[in-house]
C-alpha cells in the first residue's frame, strides 16, 4: 500500500477557491434555470386555465354521438363558461343550437355532452343554473 498524500494543491485556499468557484457557477446556473422554469410553469399554466377541457366521458359522449364543435361553437360554449361563473354557478346546463352540455364550472371542464333531441325525458340533474349560448 502507498501512503502517499496528494500534494497538487499548495494550500487549503486554493482548494477553498476552487470549490467555491465551482458552487457559485452551478448556484447561477440552478437560478437561471429556476426561473426559466418557473416562467415556463407559470404560462402554460394560464393557458391551459383559459380553455375548457372536456373530461374522458364528455370525449367519449361526442365521440358517440358524432359531434363535433366548430372553432365558433367552441368560443360560445367557454362564454357559456364564463357566464355560469359570473352568476356563481357550479354545475351548469350550458344549450347551444341543438346541443346540451353539462359543465362544471370552478374546473373548467364539460362532464358530459348530448344533441337535446336524444333527452327524452328532457330532465337534467344535478345542476345549479342554466346558460342558453
Amino acid at each position: 500500500m502507498d501512503n502517499k498524500i496528494n500534494t497538487s494543491f499548495s494550500s487549503i485556499r486554493q482548494i477553498q477557491d476552487q470549490y467555491l468557484n465551482n458552487n457559485s457557477k452551478d448556484a447561477i446556473t440552478n437560478s437561471q434555470f429556476q426561473t426559466s422554469f418557473e416562467s415556463i410553469l407559470q404560462s402554460k399554466s394560464i393557458e391551459a386555465d383559459d380553455s375548457i377541457k372536456f373530461s374522458k366521458h364528455a370525449a367519449k359522449r361526442l365521440d358517440e354521438r358524432n359531434i363535433t364543435l366548430s372553432s365558433e361553437q367552441n368560443t360560445r360554449l367557454e362564454e357559456g363558461l364564463q357566464k355560469a361563473s359570473q352568476k356563481g354557478i357550479n354545475d351548469s346546463l350550458v344549450l347551444m343550437d341543438s346541443l346540451a352540455f353539462i359543465v362544471n364550472v370552478p374546473n373548467k371542464t364539460v362532464v358530459t355532452a348530448m344533441d337535446q333531441s336524444e333527452n327524452e325525458a328532457d330532465v337534467f340533474t344535478n345542476i345549479d343554473g342554466a346558460v342558453i349560448v
